[in-house]
């Protein structure tokens, strides 16, 4: 009974989820292809740009994650992430009204605010509608939406700000936001808690503290490990995704459209085949042995390393004709960095819905995605541009070349030896749980 318990109402759900999630990585991510123009426009450095672009960002979404996930452990998710989907469009559109850098940073602040509200919300509903053998795969699905937000945000946005000016990318991109809460909101279903986990008569603890719920973390090694990983593939990450278009700019000469089309078309498609191809793999991989849910992060970030520190380190020069575009050969490793970069996300999250007990799971992911936006998002755009900074007097335009291969060599070395911890402290709970 259970496994049609929703059905095609689950798969649409998903989507729609999917969809939202979309539009919240456009809105947020949509910075780094206009970091160049902005920052020609208000004359500020690179150090500006990564404060503006992350740690204000993260500073307001961090504060506010927490509470919010403790509201929709007892609320309505649905109606909840579909509210806080329809403010942070709003505000995205009042970035493109900015007049100065405070005032955009201003409105920055508004769309990290709805923002704390979308993720956990989310992945608690998506785990009350799937059972634990298929989270792999509808975490891949969810996932998919950062790579949707870089494939449409970045190539779009690059599109709109050549053609009309940063500003309208703003104004353009907050549209389908609205329409994504609207239909959260009046056509999709919440789900009933804890219903594959044998939790759906426990309600919410009225009187868990929030320090409890940290207590409970912190004693889990399992958490504590997968959290560290968890840090330093959004510290690169992050850092990655803000800075990539300019370095493009910077080292390879190309121009705005073209580079939103390398970050969005070409390395948006291949990750997004990698954020589907993670979940299948930890799904089909753990039947046999359930470390691979963690082992198949940990082959992600060995795959990962090569490819990255080739795409930053091959000289200019050498490239391809794409229609009207110019692509540079360094891009090939990009595509390969792109599909395996991501494998961490969809194993990790279905881990942890595993580990977090139905009636605590927003609070709990909040906790997590805390971390990941306040180091990841937060330091990981301002240390690269700090770092570039401190590059430029050496090695002027190629320093955030420097800068980006140096933290993504960094953090994917230290990646594949936590993720290896994570999965020992796994393999000997799951010892224990068998008896």
């Amino acid at each position: 009974m259970k496994t049609s318990a929703y059905g095609i109402r689950s798969h649409y759900t998903l989507v729609v989820l999917l969809f939202v999630y979309t539009m919240s990585f456009i809105d947020r991510q949509i910075m780094g292809i206009l970091i160049q123009p902005i920052k020609d426009e208000f004359q500020v450095s690179d150090t500006a740009m990564g404060l503006l672009s992350g740690l204000t960002f993260a500073l307001f979404y961090s504060a506010l994650a927490i509470p919010f996930g403790r509201y929709a452990d007892r609320a309505n998710r649905r109606n909840f992430v579909a509210y806080c989907c329809a403010a942070w469009s709003a505000m995205t559109a009042l970035c493109g009204m900015a007049t100065g850098y405070w005032s955009l940073a201003l409105a920055r602040v508004g769309v990290a605010v709805g923002e704390a509200g979308g993720t956990a919300p989310s992945l608690s509903m998506i785990a009350d509608h799937y059972p634990p053998e298929r989270r792999g795969r509808a975490m891949g699905v969810y996932w998919l939406g950062p790579q949707l937000g870089i494939l449409f945000g970045l190539t779009l946005g690059g599109w709109i700000a050549q053609h009309h000016g940063w500003r309208a990318a703003f104004i353009w991109m907050a549209i389908p936001g609205l329409l994504a809460a609207v239909m959260l909101r009046y056509t999709c279903i919440e789900p009933e808690r804890g219903i594959w986990d044998g939790e759906v008569a426990k309600p919410p603890a009225e009187n868990e503290s929030l320090t409890d719920i940290f207590k409970s973390l912190w004693a889990s090694k399992v958490f504590m490990r997968i959290a560290l990983a968890g840090l330093l593939m959004g510290f690169t990450g992050y850092g990655i995704g803000i800075w990539t278009p300019a370095f493009l700019v910077r080292s390879h000469g190309m121009t705005l459209q073209g580079a939103g089309a390398v970050m969005g078309l070409l390395g948006g498609t291949a990750a997004a085949c990698g954020a589907v191809l993670s979940g299948w793999l930890c799904d089909t991989l753990a039947k046999r042995d359930a470390r691979w849910r963690i082992g198949v992060p940990l082959l992600g970030c060995l795959l990962s390393l090569p490819t990255g520190l080739a795409f930053y380190l091959l000289p200019a020069g050498d490239t391809w004709q794409l229609g009207s575009f110019v692509i540079p050969h360094a891009v090939g490793a990009y595509l390969l960095f792109g599909v395996t970069a991501v494998w961490w996300t969809a194993p990790v999250y279905a881990v942890l819905s595993e580990l977090i007990p139905p009636h605590r799971r927003a609070t709990a992911l909040s906790i997590f995605s805390l971390g990941l936006t306040m180091v990841g998002g937060g330091l990981g755009p301002l240390l690269v541009g700090m770092l570039s900074d401190q590059l430029t007097s050496q090695l002027g335009a190629e320093a955030l070349r420097i800068s980006l291969a140096i933290t993504t060599g960094t953090c994917f070395t230290l990646g594949i030896l936590t993720f290896a911890w994570a999965m020992k402290a796994y393999h000997a709970e799951q010892k224990i749980a068998k008896g």
